[in-house]
């Protein structure tokens, strides 16, 4: 053993070089791991990562303004309190959207606990402190209430308060929170004003919010009660817990965690690769002084066990170094990296990957290298008998002709260079392309993202608008004149291209097990422009199409008839078709409203669909339509998965750029293992009459055509796994297979470009510093 250590160590000095070159290279493969686990963890917990920046509270009690909240400081297990601020209820509109907010009374200075996140525009100042305009007479909304409003930093809404009385409010910010999301339909959303402002919406009719941030969040339902006992049954409103608050966005968690779960996995693999490469092409580089060791003695056990503890010592110092860069420095990296790196020291499982990306990279580490000091152990003693296989394949007819017809000395070799036999071909062009293809199914994701900014009607969102109205007619006869001459106002709205009246209800399917949405949109004259997928489009009566989240709910298919519950009375409908149904986790079955009237006849739509022209603006439709039939349209707009999901584009982005920095180790990895096998060679071709320029051309060129080769691979292969991958998630998620959207080929174009340009500069310096050496450098190579 003594003498093992003995000889790894003369060996570590005598190649520094290439020992630096592992480690640095185990170093960037375990920093972009704890990266990509950074920007994974960031993504998939949005809910936890607002709650841990916001040091939010786990506890919100409304309660009547004459409750005693300072006494809740003194409850066993409180740790610390937000607020009280005193309420008021609200109505906000916006460009005809209509929001019901509990306006909170907040100071100037955000507070320590519960403190809203802004993440656009400023926080509520004083008025005698800016000359901006923000102030007494400023909002800062929650970010889902301000969607639900078109609202942006600078835009004034107007406020109604309990007496009925309008305010004009100008919105100085927008905030996230870690209480639960404002949902059409549900309850109120929050906003945040001076004390003064409050005074003059309220008029004196408010009542009080307060958070408890909790010591130990297990004792919630506890502490709840002794919180409601202090204060009075009769003085609480409302209770709103903090789980409550995490299983809306659950959601969101579980798609996003899905889906950067395989990239993690995919990364790993790729990173693994990485390092097993560098180790790889180290043990090939040393198979002289293995023989040399062979012929003085080693045995096959010691030679194995040295290169085992040299690498694995190298790994050890690389993890080390990796680990200790992102620990310190990770926060301090610019951009979206920066953040989530600081924001995951803070959210749950960071102390588990910190430890074991590391441990499962160290034990990949020890595979390989164990793999490759096994593969060193068996290397003959003769070091001649080595040398004098043959390194590559014989030039074939085709490059002989090429060589005939002056094609470019360095283009022949180079090619014949990068693709010397298949099965070592083969294995290079995977172990470069699996980066590519990561990076192309990121690309997928991000396209898709895209989709739904850019044709959401092609992703099963054919409305931006749905309008409402607040009063409606009371007679039958009345109402089907008011709900005509409600089309005829809307229709005659500019950029408006269809209107299809809705109406959409709760249904108990067959057993009464579960609830799901029933919904009628359009007529048979005017069906709805459904997005369907499979099937066809509703054309007769009793016909309906669904989402795949109903679909595996009853288990049936397109083709099948359904029957379920609504209002006590049955509806059977005839599945014909599958549509995208982003909302409701495709638990919803479509159908026209002529078909829900044979079952009720009195039914009136309760909302109309509004179906824009090609290129208009829902934000001015909206503005347009808010002043249209005196003011009493409620408008929303339709809700879009991607405004949950924005999270991962940045994330995306980010990973593209660990997976490059994965890529690019592998590449050099490669490039050097490449040059170093092409020792004889390189000594063949100077004898023959090549010039060092030529000799560093043909290594550039065998580079760029390995990337080349990689990069179709990569991104087709990427294509198609990214297409499957998609839609695999959107089929579970209850979306449904068939959103998945294909980059566009110059981008797709871009990446296989990148890639050939980076293995070109990659390879220059090594060509260049190849085509420097001596005849005697590369002849003892040979031995």
């Amino acid at each position: 053993m003594r003498a093992t250590l003995r000889w790894a160590h003369a060996d570590f000095r005598a190649h520094r070089g290439e020992a630096l070159f592992v480690v640095l290279a185990s170093a960037g493969i375990i920093a972009s791991l704890l990266l990509a686990g950074a920007l994974f963890s960031y993504a998939a917990n949005p809910w936890q990562r607002v709650f841990n920046q916001s040091h939010g509270a786990h506890i919100w009690l409304h309660t009547n303004a004459d409750a005693d909240t300072a006494a809740l400081s003194r409850v066993d297990g409180v740790a610390a309190l937000s607020g009280p601020y005193r309420t008021t209820a609200t109505t906000v509109e916006s460009r005809g959207a209509r929001v019901g907010v509990t306006l909170r009374a907040a100071a100037a200075t955000p507070p320590e606990t519960g403190r809203p996140i802004i993440t656009d525009g400023s926080w509520l100042t004083r008025p005698d402190t800016t000359g901006t305009g923000a102030g007494n007479g400023a909002v800062v909304l929650e970010a889902s209430v301000a969607r639900a409003l078109w609202a942006e930093p600078g835009d004034t809404v107007r406020i109604t308060g309990p007496d009925g009385a309008p305010h004009a409010l100008q919105v100085s910010g927008i905030a996230e929170a870690a209480e639960p999301r404002y949902h059409p339909g549900g309850g109120p959303g929050i906003g945040w004003v001076l004390a003064d402002t409050l005074d003059e919406v309220a008029h004196g009719d408010t009542g009080q919010s307060v958070g408890l941030r909790l010591q130990d969040p297990d004792d919630t339902d506890f502490t709840v009660q002794r919180a409601v006992t202090v204060l009075g049954a009769d003085r609480v409103a409302q209770v709103t817990k903090w789980q409550q608050a995490r299983a809306e966005a659950g959601g969101d968690d579980r798609l996003l965690g899905q889906m950067f779960a395989v990239f993690g996995l995919g990364a790993l693999l790729a990173a693994a690769l990485a390092a097993a490469g560098a180790i790889g092409a180290r043990v090939r580089g040393q198979l002289r002084d293995i023989a040399i060791l062979k012929a003085v003695g080693f045995t096959p056990g010691q030679v194995t066990r040295g290169f085992l503890v040299q690498h694995l010592a190298f790994a050890l110092l690389g993890v080390a170094l990796g680990t200790a860069a992102i620990a310190l420095l990770g926060a301090r990296i610019p951009g979206r990296i920066g953040e989530a790196t600081q924001v995951w020291q803070d959210l749950p499982g960071h102390t588990a990957l910190m430890i074991g990306i590391p441990c499962g990279a160290v034990l990949l580490i020890a595979a390989a290298t164990g793999l490759s000091a096994w593969r060193a152990g068996r290397v003959p003693p003769v070091p001649v008998a080595r040398a004098a296989l043959p390194s590559a394949a014989p030039m074939t007819a085709l490059g002989r002709r090429a060589l005939g017809v002056r094609v470019p000395p360095a283009l022949v070799l180079g090619w014949r260079a990068a693709f010397p036999r298949r099965g070592r071909t083969l294995v290079t062009v995977a172990r470069l392309a699996l980066p590519l293809v990561l990076i192309t199914v990121a690309l997928v994701a991000w396209s898709t993202l895209d989709q739904f900014r850019i044709r959401p009607a092609q992703m099963g969102l054919p409305a931006a608008l749905t309008v409402r109205a607040a009063q409606p007619a009371g007679a039958s006869d009345a109402s089907d004149t008011s709900d005509a001459e409600l089309e005829r106002v809307l229709a005659a709205v500019r950029d408006v291209a269809a209107v299809h009246p809705g109406a959409e209800m709760a249904a108990l399917v067959p057993g009464q097990t579960g609830t799901i949405t029933l919904r009628g949109l359009g007529t048979a004259r005017d069906p709805y422009p459904s997005t369907v997928v499979e099937g066809r489009a509703v054309s007769g009566p009793d016909e309906a199409v669904a989402g795949q989240g109903l679909l595996d709910l009853l288990g049936v298919r397109v083709g099948a008839w359904v029957r379920m519950t609504v209002e006590g009375r049955p509806q059977i409908l005839h599945l014909v078709g599958r549509t995208i149904e982003p909302e409701s986790g495709g638990r919803v079955i479509t159908t026209t409203v002529d078909a829900l009237r044979e079952r009720d006849p009195q039914l009136r739509p309760g909302f109309h669909a509004l179906v824009l022209r090609e290129g208009a603006d829902p934000v001015a439709v909206s503005a347009e339509l808010a002043g249209t039939a005196g003011g009493t349209l409620e408008v929303r707009r339709t809700p879009n998965p991607v405004d949950r999901l924005e999270p991962a584009r940045a994330v995306i982005a980010a990973l593209i750029a660990v997976l490059g920095l994965i890529g690019l180790i592998e590449l050099l990895t490669l490039i050097g293992t490449g040059v170093r096998d092409r020792g004889r060679d390189l000594l063949a071709l100077k004898a023959i009459g090549l010039t060092p320029r030529e000799i560093g051309a043909m290594i550039v060129t065998a580079a760029g055509l390995t990337a080349l080769a990689s990069a179709v691979v990569g991104t087709t292969v990427g294509a198609l796994a990214g297409r499957w991958l998609v839609d695999t998630q959107s089929a579970s998620s209850g979306i449904g297979a068939g959103i998945a959207q294909l980059p566009p080929l110059p981008v797709l174009l871009t990446v296989v470009v990148g890639a050939v340009l980076g293995a070109v500069v990659a390879a220059a310096l090594p060509a260049a510093r190849a085509a420097r050496r001596r005849p005697a450098d590369s002849l003892s190579e040979t031995l």
